[in-house]
């Protein structure tokens, strides 16, 4: 979930350090032209705003594989038997995987705790994530560069914990579109956020 990579405002830096190295051996006038170059900053990243939650759904002490009940398990397509386990990936969050053989298609469902749903937006990233609303509830389509066989729904849930759906091609012979894998994540998300507020 966290990947790391170098800021643009550092590489800026790195770059000018060759710059005043040279213009240190440099005589005279030509020296002084090359301390008087300024490295021009890049625009400030775009800021995405999200609208307030109605209310908190928690997700302490939910089973993950009881968000979905059989009958929506099957509206969706997905109807092999659920499996729980802790997703490392997303640093070790209840989750619970479905897969519809039907379909080619998986769904997981990870319950995090321990991050807010704005974690999509930074920098470090390194996604495309969409400002969309499921449920009422303030959420985010991501989209990871390089990964054209899934889609993730995020949505905010309560301070510092979020909802994550992963909707996944499951190996067919032709790949489904990240557009129609991202309509299904959406369709996940609606009737997870139904199957949660029925916990609460």
């Amino acid at each position: 979930m966290r990947s790391y990579r170098r800021r643009p405002t550092a590489v800026l830096a790195l770059l000018a350090l060759p710059i005043m190295a040279v213009a240190g051996c440099l005589p005279g006038p030509l020296a002084r032209s090359h301390q008087r170059t300024s490295v021009v900053s890049p625009p400030p990243t775009t800021t995405i705003s999200l609208p307030p939650r109605p209310h908190d759904l928690r997700l302490d002490g939910i089973d993950p594989c009881r968000i979905l009940d059989p009958d929506q398990r099957a509206q969706l397509s997905l109807d092999n038997p659920p499996s729980r386990y802790l997703d490392a990936g997303m640093g070790g969050a209840q989750a619970c995987t479905m897969r519809g053989l039907g379909s080619g298609t998986v769904a997981r469902l990870a319950l995090v705790t321990t991050e807010d749903v704005r974690v999509w937006l930074s920098d470090n990233a390194q996604v495309d994530a969409r400002p969309l609303a499921v449920a009422g509830f303030p959420a985010l389509e991501v989209r990871t560069p390089g990964v054209e066989t899934a889609c993730n729904v995020d949505i905010g849930v309560a301070d510092g914990q979020f909802l994550d759906v992963l909707f996944r091609d499951g190996g067919n012979a032709t790949p489904l579109p990240q557009d129609t894998l991202c309509a299904g994540a959406r369709r996940v998300a609606e009737a997870a956020m139904t199957g949660l507020g029925r916990q609460h």
